[in-house]
């Protein structure tokens, strides 16, 4: 039976792969060091920690369910506990892709993220539709990579990706560099950007008279069905006015040189901001 050293398994995350790996086929040794995160665990799911030699002993794989801050610190901390074919999985490409992991070719370096539960999906539990961050009740997406290692360790680390991000549906491999344009390039600097300029929006159209909850039901609803057309989830055209609206405003909006954030010496700053 394989076992897992899960580290961080009392915190934000930690928790949550906590919760699903429980059932799982997987012996899981729980490392926490916040007395806080050992309670939640204990009060939370009866779970008791480990120390981390305990927890390393005999390991097959680490998962490091720590902040991206942390990961190099903790990484270099158990580096000489860990023996030759150990997989170590990383939860975000930012770590592994600014070089935070311990130059070991005898271990294995597995990266997985969550794609989230999508806007457009087939939901009907209430419970599902409110799980935005998905884990827990709503289905999701998520992408891989197998940043060094044996072929074969794929398929293992895909293995325990479905079991952390549970309840799942696609299964995406792609690089660390693919991953990093992902993240934090396509969900955060342009996505989250963008969503924080249409909050600011609502707020200018309130500033200026508009009820706000007229403003925030006009706009999400409007992102919705705009949405839908434009990434093909239903068939559609925009009108002649929508359109007008897109050529001219776009060039108010964004600089035309925008894309230059996908370039690698700007993904390798953005990670490095938050590294």
């Amino acid at each position: 039976m394989t076992t897992i050293a899960l580290f961080g398994a009392g915190g934000k995350m930690g928790y949550r792969l906590s919760t699903n790996f429980r059932g799982s086929p997987y012996t899981i040794r729980h490392v926490e060091i916040s007395e806080s995160g050992k309670e939640r665990l204990k009060s939370g799911l009866g779970i008791d920690t480990v120390d981390v030699d305990e927890a390393l002993k005999g390991s097959d794989v680490v998962v490091l369910a720590v902040p991206d801050t942390h990961i190099g610190k903790v990484a270099a901390s158990i580096e000489s506990k860990l023996a030759a074919g150990t997989m170590v999985v990383v939860l975000d490409a930012a770590a592994p892709f600014a070089g935070h992991l311990p130059k070991r070719p005898d271990l294995t370096y597995f990266v997985t993220h969550p794609c989230h539960p999508p806007i457009f999906n087939d939901e009907t539990d209430m419970a599902a539709k409110k799980d935005f961050f998905g884990g827990v009740k709503a289905k999701q997406h998520f992408v891989s990579a197998l940043m060094q290692g044996p072929e074969e360790d794929y398929a293992k680390g895909e293995e325990i990706a479905r079991i952390i991000w549970a309840p799942v549906m696609r299964s995406h491999r792609v690089t660390v560099e693919q991953m990093a344009l992902l993240e934090p390039g396509l969900s955060e600097t342009v996505c989250a950007s963008l969503l924080v300029v249409m909050k600011e929006a609502v707020d200018e159209v309130v500033a200026r008279g508009v009820d706000r909850q007229a403003a925030l039901d006009f706009l999400l609803g409007h992102m919705n069905v705009l949405g839908a057309v434009i990434f093909g989830e239903t068939k559609g055209v925009f009108s002649d006015a929508c359109n007008k609206a897109i050529e001219f405003g776009k060039p108010v909006l964004m600089r035309e040189d925008w894309k230059r954030v996908f370039e690698p010496e700007e993904i390798a700053a953005s990670i490095q901001r938050i590294t």
